[in-house]
Formats: structure tokens, sequence, C-alpha cells
């Protein structure tokens, strides 16, 4: 039908979103809730929420969507749900929460006390990935419950992404999609399926057993449909078809119509990524992998800057007193403020450059973030600028990995979403260190117009993929590098930052080994 909807449910990190697209990619209407607070921090570094706290801010927008809109449900021809990724449920026999949700952005690490098998070690080393693994292990949630919290593990039935929960509450159904399980679980991602034994090479390093997860429905099948219970509670019909769909990184990708090979997706969000789709499946670097994409047969190749655009946050919470206050009297954002400050920065920052490492990633596990060039000329605002180039030499530092090692050829062109976006100044930015086009679509909500076009593929309303992206994703405006700005730019990402961690490796080695004896007391008399 031409006037068929979907509905849509977009978690995100502060905020989630109910709404209903029609299929030119208009949005028919959109409610959001921020969340307050998105998390708590009962230690630093820790990031937890209720998982049922998700539920009720959903319940929230979804009774208002049906409460204003309800009478275009007749048009609607499922829903489709993504969720922000790598954040874990644990619940009982009972299906009661033990805990609140361990979120993405927490920093806590297991010891790693029981080690891995020896000769799994010896493979893993072999291979140069034994810090990388070591790494992966220290950051699973189910590694650190077992050594922390032992009592409650014991108690643990079912070990979950956010985003099962919440198709437990709606389903009354253990289900979820192989392209939300994005973290430290033990997911084979190329077959969309759990390694079948918990001694699997790959898979033992999570310390998740095979009995907890849940069933996988393949993305584009029916996972399920609301109950009445949850009908009751969210105002969504009963008997409504809920469509395997996938994590919201994913779903921006799509959305950003970045799946012919050739065009690049960058994410400015709270974490910062460069994705590229493919068909077929190629781990991004040994042992990490493509994720599985929100449209079957599709992949993500994915590059992260853990604390991406987080980063502006800490610098106007550290730095940004003055356009902070600014801000308050205009009544505007102190970001809007900074934005237009950095205007009379030029291009390269004067020599400033800096490795976005504020929290390391898999690749690096050992990274610092770094900051070299400094003379008597620069500012704080030359800091501020220094950032936002860093991770975009980051994430052209990733995306050439994937041209030279996976893709063989050139990207042609950039696609941008997420809260930078939004800034043109950022935008033209990321042409120039890039140089290549970036462009923006029609909307800023483009995880929830990724999964709409993920819902009315899964429902036969388009013939395939390339037909719904036509349809629905409509570029908007432009930014073309500037051919000066951009041979700055590439004289110092190739001769400047591409040398700074391979020069730098062995002293973060050494802050590492510092930070341990200083967490041991070793240097006390």
């Amino acid at each position: 039908m031409t006037d068929s909807l979907i509905l849509t449910i977009d978690f995100g990190t502060q905020s989630v979103r109910a709404a209903i697209f029609d299929k030119k990619g208009n949005t028919v209407c959109l409610y959001k809730k921020p969340y307050n607070p998105a998390y708590f921090s009962p230690k630093p570094g820790y990031a937890e929420q209720d998982p049922n706290y998700y539920f009720d801010c959903m319940c929230e927008v979804t009774n208002k969507l049906m409460n204003e809109h309800g009478d275009l449900m007749n048009r609607v021809v499922g829903m489709t749900i993504t969720f922000f990724r790598d954040s874990i449920v644990i619940l009982d026999k009972d299906n009661n929460v033990l805990r609140p949700a361990i979120l993405w952005l927490d920093e806590r690490r297991a010891e790693g006390k029981e080690k891995l098998p020896l000769f799994s070690r010896f493979l893993f080393n072999l291979v140069g990935m034994g810090p990388t693994i070591d790494l992966n292990r220290k950051r699973s949630m189910a590694v650190w419950l077992q050594e922390n919290e032992p009592d409650l593990w014991a108690k643990a039935d079912k070990f979950m992404m956010i985003s099962t929960y919440i198709n437990l509450k709606l389903l009354n159904k253990y289900v979820d999609s192989p392209a939300a399980q994005a973290g430290h679980v033990p997911i084979d991602f190329k077959k969309g399926q759990w390694y079948k034994s918990d001694k699997h090479l790959k898979g033992q390093i999570f310390g998740v057993p095979r009995r907890m997860l849940c069933k996988l429905v393949p993305v584009g099948e029916v996972m399920g449909t609301i109950t009445k219970e949850a009908h009751e509670k969210t105002g969504l019909p009963e008997g409504l078809k809920v469509f395997s769909a996938g994590s919201d990184k994913s779903s921006e990708t799509l959305g950003l119509g970045a799946m012919d090979g050739k065009t690049a997706a960058i994410s400015y969000g709270t974490a910062c990524s460069v994705e590229v789709t493919t068909k077929k499946y190629s781990d991004a670097e040994p042992f990490l992998p493509a994720y599985p994409a929100v449209i079957k047969g599709y992949y993500n190749l994915d590059v992260q800057v853990y604390r991406g655009y987080w980063m502006l946050n800490w610098f106007t919470k550290e730095f940004g007193k003055s356009e902070s206050l600014e801000a308050a009297i205009q009544n505007k954002l102190a970001l809007e403020i900074l934005n237009q400050e950095m205007l009379d920065i030029n291009p390269g920052c004067d020599g400033l450059v800096l490795q976005p490492y504020w929290g390391a990633g898999l690749r690096r596990p050992l990274a610092k973030g770094s900051i070299i060039g400094f003379s008597d000329t620069h500012t704080r605002i030359h800091l501020y600028r220094a950032i936002i180039e860093g991770i975009a030499y980051c994430l052209r530092e990733g995306l050439e990995l994937f041209e030279k090692k996976r893709l063989h050829h050139k990207i042609e062109r950039i696609r941008i979403s997420g809260g930078g976006s939004q800034s043109d100044a950022i935008c033209q930015i990321t042409a120039d260190i890039f140089g290549l086009p970036v462009s923006r679509i029609q909307t800023y909500e483009c995880s929830s117009l990724g999964v709409a076009i993920s819902g009315f593929v899964a429902a036969k309303e388009f013939d395939n993929v390339e037909d719904a992206i036509k349809a629905m994703v409509h570029q908007s405006d432009e930014f073309l590098p500037n051919k000066e700005n951009h041979r700055k730019y590439d004289y110092l990402f190739k001769h400047v930052y591409l040398k700074m961690y391979p020069q730098l490796k062995d002293p973060y080695k050494d802050i590492a080994e510092y930070n341990k004896l200083v967490a041991k007391n070793k240097f006390k008399d």
C-alpha cells in the first residue's frame, strides 16, 4: 500500500523516541522523552540504570503517540525497535531484574583472575591479539560480575542486552536480533548465531554460558506481537507485529542511505563512529568483527571513537565556563557558541594535533589521549577545535584501514549524522579532513528513519533496500572539501597524526604499568 506506515521505537543514550514514518521518509509524528538522569554513577566511572526505567519512558511516549495519533494505526504494518549497544541486564529464573543495567559508557574492568585455557592464550598471542583479547575479557560484564558479585551471579538465569529485556516486556518472548548484539557476548556475527559451545575459542572470552542467552531471530523476521499486558501499559495495539531489526549505529547507517559500499556513514554522537556497509562479511581487523546490518545479508564495518563527542561536553565542563554562562543568557547551547568561536582558529590548529583516546578502543587497548604541538600562541579554543579535528583524523584512519584491507576500493562520499552533524562548521571540517563530499539528509533522527526503512523492507512494502532508500532518504545539503584546507590536513594527518601512536605505544604501556603499581600501593614506604 502506498499509504502504509511503520512505527519505530528508538532508544538512545540520552532519550527515547516513538515515531511513525511514511514510505516517503516523512516523519508523520515523533515523541521524545529525555532520561532524567541518563544514568547513575554509584562509583566513579560507573554507568547504571534501572532497565524498567527505559520501559517506563517508552510507555510515556507510546501512550502520547496513541492518544494523539491512534487513528493512524490501521495503516501501520508493524513496528521496529533500535537500541544503543553493549548494555547488560541479568534476570533470575522468574525474570526478576537482579541489579541495575550496566551501560556501554561504564568504565569498570574485571581483573581477569580466571585465565583462559593456556592453549587459547597461546593461539591469541601467536596472532598478536593477546592484549586485545585480554581487554575484551576485562571489559566483559559477565566476568566482572563473577569476580565482584558472585552471590548475585549464582542467581542469574538470563544474560541479555537491554533491547532483549524490552522485547521480553513487549512480546513475552526471550528473543532479540543478532544485529542488536554488538557487545561482549559469544556470537558468531557472520552466521548471526551464538557459538554452540562454551569452549569455542572466541566464545569463551566473555564468560557467558550459552544457556543464559536468548533466541536470535534473523533480521527482517517477526519476533512476536504486542501482548495484552504490554498493550495495557504502552497503549500499543495488541497483536501488532514487531520485526527483528538491530542497533542504533546500524540503523543510523541505513537511515543515511549508506548501503552501497561506496558511501561511508559517520555518526558524531556520544560515541563517534564510521561505518561502511558490505554484502560480504569481513572482520574489520582480526577478532574485530563486522556487525550484522539491520537489513538481512548486509554487514557493517565499524570503527568507533569510544568517548567521541562526549569530549566536547568534557571540554565545556572543564574549560567552557564563560560560554556556558553566555549560553544561559542567550538561551542556546554552549557548544553553539564554541563552534562559532573555533571559526577564528586556522585549519590544523596552528600545528596542535590531538589523538582522541580519552577512552581506549579495542584496536589500541593501552592508548591514552595525547596532544602535541603546543606553543604560547595556542588557546583553549585551539584545544576545542583540535578535539573535533582529532576525532575526524581517527575516523579517517579507520576508514582508510577498511579501504586498504577489506574493501579494496576508495570510498566516494560521506553521509553524516548525530549531534555534531547539526554544525555546518563541523561538517566542513569533516569534508576538508577526508577530502570527500559530506552531506546531511532530511532529518536529524537518522536511527529512527533507518529502523523505519528496515521495518518497511521486512513488511515487503519495498521490493529491496535500494528502492526503500531511494524513496525514503533525501539529501538536504552538501559540503565540498576546500582544497587548500585539505592539503593542510592531509600533511598533518600523514606526517604527524599517524606517527603519534607508534611513537607513544611504549610510553602508554609504561603508564598502564604505573597505574597498576599505584593501585597496589607499590610506591609507599
